[in-house]
């Protein structure tokens, strides 16, 4: 049965229990799959990767916040920093 693929770089899991650090590595800091039996087993993300990814769900969790208080009409705040997020996330809304 195919499996999706989430990631451009795969390595073994052979691979990866010889050299963790070298795998993630060969990545050039992109995700790599871990394949166990030709499956994605999981999915290594370089901890640089990774806390964009926080700071990115943290921006969303903050728009979303700010536009549920926009519906509800509270006073509105002028603030540079909320526009540029609303902006970098309305394509999500």
């Amino acid at each position: 049965m195919p499996h999706p693929m989430l990631a451009n770089i795969v390595a073994s899991v052979t691979e990866f229990k010889k050299d963790p650090v070298g795998t993630v590595e060969a990545g050039y800091g992109e995700v790599v799959a871990v394949l166990n039996s030709n499956k994605p087993a999981f999915y290594c993300v370089p901890a640089a990767r990774y806390e964009a990814l926080l700071d990115y769900i943290d921006d969303l969790e903050l728009a979303m916040a700010v536009k549920e208080r926009l519906k509800a009409n509270e006073p509105a705040v002028s603030a540079r920093i909320v526009k540029e997020i609303l902006k970098k996330t309305s394509r999500f809304w």
